[in-house]
C-alpha cells in the first residue's frame, strides 16, 4: 500500500502495476483484507473500505484531499508524500508509532492473518515481528528477481545491499516466496540456500493487462515515420541501450541514409547511466534517426508499439520481462537477447539474437523493416499469436497458496 498510494500524480512503472494488481485482487476476494501504510511518522492501517477509497483516488474516480496540517508540517512542498500521507490517514481505522505496531495489529487483525508484501518497501524487520507477534501470523514476501546480487555491475550498491538484506530477513521470517518466473525461483533458492532453511517458493507469472491505456488521452502522440524500432523501458545500464546506439551508429556508416529506420528509445532515465544518457545526448543521430521519449502516457506508448516494426530488448539481464511480453500481446515482432527468462514466457515468439552477433541483428531489423513495408502496401496488420500469462492466473495460483 506505500508504494501504491505514492502513485498520486505519476503513472505506474513495472512493479507499481504488480501493487495495483494486488490490491485489485484483494479487494476483489471475499476474505477480509486490511492495508498497511509506512508514513513519515509512523504505521496507519487501513481496512477494505479504506484501501477502496485510496484506490478510487489512484484510478481516478475520486479526487486526492489537499495535504493536511502533519503533512505540510512534516514534508517539504515537493515531498510526493504529502498527499497520499494525508490519505492515507483519512482512512486510517488505526495510527501506531513505530514502536507500538506489534500491538496495533494483534487488536485489529484476526489470527491466522496473512501478510502479503509485494515490493519489499516497507518489508523491515520491525514490520515482520509485529505480523509473527498475532497469533498464527504468516508473512508471503513477493520477490521479482536477484539481479542486483548476480549483476552488480548494473546496479546502485545501495540495491545489491538492499536485496541482500531482504533474503536474510525472509530467511528468517517469511513462510511463502512468491516470484513471476521460474528462472527467479531458481535465482532465490541459490541465494537464500547459505543463509539457512529456504521457504517454499511458488512461481506465478505476471499478468499482462492490454486495456490499461484504453482511458489516456493521446491527442499529442507523437508521429513517426515508418519503419522505426522501438525500446521500451526505463533507461539504466541492464537494459543494453549502449548496443543499439552502437549498432545504429553502424548501420549509419554502411547504409545509405534512405535505408535507416529510426530507433526510438521509450522510457524514464534512470540511475547509474551517466554514460549512455551522455551518448543519448551526443550522438549524431539524435533528432535524425534516434528519438527520445521520457514521459509518454500509456497510450502513446501503445501506438507506438503498434506501429514499430519491431520491439527490441538486447536486455543482459531481466526477472520477467514485462514490456516484451506486452509487445509479443499486441502483436509485435519481438527481438530479444537469448536470455533464459524470456524463452521461459515467450517461447518461441520472439526472433532471438545473442548481443555478440551484432551481423545478426543488423540482418534482423533490415529483415523486419523490408517486411514491414510488404505489409503496409498490401493492408495487412499483426497478427497476434502469443497468448500472454493473465492476472486471473496469477492470482488463481497465490489466492491457492496464501
Amino acid at each position: 500500500m506505500t508504494r501504491v498510494l505514492a502513485l498520486s500524480g505519476r503513472r505506474p512503472s513495472g512493479v507499481d502495476r504488480v501493487c495495483l494488481a494486488y490490491l485489485r485482487a484483494l479487494l476483489a476476494d471475499g476474505v477480509p483484507c486490511f492495508g498497511l501504510v509506512r508514513t513519515g511518522l509512523g504505521y496507519v492501517l487501513l481496512d477494505r473500505d479504506g484501501m477502496q477509497v485510496c484506490l478510487d483516488a489512484i484510478e481516478g474516480r475520486r479526487g486526492w484531499p489537499a495535504p493536511d496540517f502533519v503533512s505540510r508540517m512534516r514534508h517539504r512542498a515537493d515531498s510526493p508524500r504529502r498527499v497520499p500521507d494525508t490519505l492515507a490517514r483519512q482512512v486510517a481505522i488505526a495510527r501506531a508509532r513505530p514502536r507500538v505496531l506489534a500491538r496495533i495489529l494483534r487488536r485489529h487483525l484476526p489470527e491466522g492473518c496473512v501478510y502479503i508484501n509485494v515490493d519489499q518497501t516497507t518489508f523491515t524487520t520491525r514490520v515482520a515481528q509485529a505480523v509473527k507477534s498475532i497469533k498464527g501470523g504468516k508473512i508471503t514476501v513477493f520477490l521479482h528477481d536477484t539481479i542486483p546480487l548476480d549483476h552488480p555491475q548494473y546496479q546502485t550498491p545501495q540495491s545489491v545491499q538492499k536485496l541482500a538484506a531482504i533474503l536474510k530477513r525472509c530467511a528468517s521470517y517469511a513462510d511463502l516466496i512468491l516470484t513471476n518466473s521460474h528462472v527467479s525461483g531458481s535465482d532465490i533458492a541459490r541465494h537464500m540456500s547459505p543463509l539457512g532453511s529456504v521457504p517454499p517458493v511458488e512461481v506465478a507469472h505476471l499478468g499482462v493487462e492490454l486495456d490499461f491505456f484504453e482511458n489516456e488521452n493521446n491527442d499529442a502522440d507523437p508521429k513517426i515515420e515508418a519503419p522505426y524500432f522501438l525500446h521500451v523501458g526505463t533507461i539504466e545500464p541492464r537494459k543494453n541501450i549502449g548496443f543499439l546506439l552502437d549498432l545504429w551508429e553502424g548501420l549509419a556508416e554502411r547504409w545509405p541514409a534512405s535505408d535507416i529506420p529510426r530507433l526510438v528509445i521509450a522510457g524514464r532515465r534512470g540511475w547509474e547511466s551517466r554514460d549512455v544518457l551522455e551518448r543519448l545526448e551526443s550522438t549524431p543521430l539524435r533528432d535524425r534517426f534516434l528519438l527520445e521519449f521520457n514521459d509518454l502516457d500509456d497510450a502513446a506508448l501503445r501506438d507506438l508499439v503498434t506501429g514499430a516494426a519491431g520491439v527490441l530488448f538486447p536486455s543482459f539481464a531481466e526477472g520477467f520481462g514485462l514490456p516484451p511480453v506486452e509487445a509479443a500481446a499486441m502483436g509485435r515482432p519481438v527481438v530479444a537477447n537469448t536470455l533464459p527468462v524470456l524463452r521461459e514466457i515467450l517461447g518461441d515468439y520472439p526472433i532471438y539474437a545473442s548481443v555478440s552477433d551484432v551481423y545478426l541483428w543488423e540482418t534482423i531489423i533490415r529483415s523486419l523493416a523490408t517486411a514491414q513495408a510488404v505489409a503496409q502496401e498490401s493492408g495487412s496488420g499483426p497478427e497476434a499469436c502469443f497468448s500472454p500469462p493473465t492476472w486471473e492466473g496469477h492470482f488463481n495460483t497465490v489466492l491457492r497458496v496464501t
